[in-house]
């Protein structure tokens, strides 16, 4: 109790003195200006971005010449034509598009009951184990996740090891679209969850008791009460999932083996491989466009979702 009277004074004392301190470094006048200085290193972040997409405009409407590798200091939309017209990057780009939407969906439909159950749930146990779950591929890096798919759906891997124990044949698991796919969807599984749950907290129980008791069940319960008042959070969790997806580049590239590339896949070549930055800018500035255009649909069709800051509302 001594050293406890002893404490408490001193550590007032400490507090007054920083208190003093701060009043004589930032005075009480200069309070109305803290807000904007807390935006500042966002305005400043947002302003390198729009300076590093003018430079990117700027070298998408230079033309690479291939005999010398300089580039034209005439602007012109060769390399948009070239990347519209083209047909291997139309046939990325809609496996880009396809895939996107493809994870999307699938994510959200395992997303949704695994953040229904993770904050419906009465037990702790429970609960903790599916957050533990939910938060350890966090600490695995992209990459490392890719190439643990390797180990386990490779040829020699651990699937076809077990498919030969019973006598099938090894299969085929890696190097196409649908593993791929696989591996954006558990990638993004925890992101859709973390954006559903918030969204899932918020419904009262006591709705969805009241309905029981109005005699409806489980499935009519979760279709006409949870699903409506969890929009925000869908719509929150898509945009996200299907932003990711489409942008995405090192799972098409590990698990796609090269032939199942997005365009970031594509995007990439053409400035370290080909290094025609022309073409790859065309392609970044169109892939940007893209998917705002694709998120402005989805916005004007469902609202922004918890995006959004009146909650979801068109």
């Amino acid at each position: 109790m001594r050293n406890s009277r002893v404490a408490y004074p001193l550590t007032w004392r400490v507090m007054d003195m920083l208190e003093n301190v701060c009043a004589r470094i930032w005075p009480a006048s200069l309070h109305r200006l803290l807000p904007y200085l807390m935006l500042l290193p966002a305005v400043v972040l947002v302003g390198l971005l729009v300076l590093g997409l003018f430079q990117i405009g700027d070298a998408s409407l230079r033309v690479l010449d291939t005999s010398t590798f300089l580039f034209s200091e005439d602007y012109s939309l060769e390399n948009y034509r070239q990347a519209i017209t083209s047909g291997f990057f139309a046939v990325v780009a809609s496996r880009s598009l396809m895939g996107s939407v493809i994870v999307t969906v699938i994510t959200l439909l395992f997303a949704l009951p695994y953040a229904y159950l993770m904050v419906r749930t009465h037990s702790s146990g429970l609960r903790k184990f599916l957050l533990v779950a939910l938060f350890l591929p966090f600490f695995i890096g992209q990459v490392v996740r890719a190439y643990g798919w390797l180990i386990i759906l490779g040829n020699q891997g651990m699937v076809n090891e077990a498919l030969g124990l019973v006598g099938v044949p090894p299969v085929r698991l890696l190097y196409n679209y649908p593993a791929v796919l696989f591996g954006l969807i558990q990638y993004m599984l925890p992101f859709a969850v973390l954006m559903l749950a918030p969204a899932l907290t918020a419904i009262p129980e006591e709705l969805e008791s009241a309905a029981g008791s109005l005699g409806a069940n489980w499935v009519r319960t979760f279709r006409h009460i949870v699903l409506p008042l969890a929009r925000p959070g869908l719509v929150g969790a898509g945009l996200v999932v299907m932003t990711l997806s489409l942008t995405d580049f090192a799972i098409p590239a590990i698990l796609g083996g090269g032939s199942q590339d997005f365009i970031a896949n594509a995007i990439y070549d053409q400035f370290f491989r080909t290094s025609n930055q022309g073409l790859g800018a065309a392609l970044s500035l169109m892939l940007v466009a893209v998917g705002s255009i694709m998120v402005g649909v989805v916005f004007a069709v469902f609202g922004a979702g918890t995006l959004a800051m009146t909650g979801g509302r068109k």
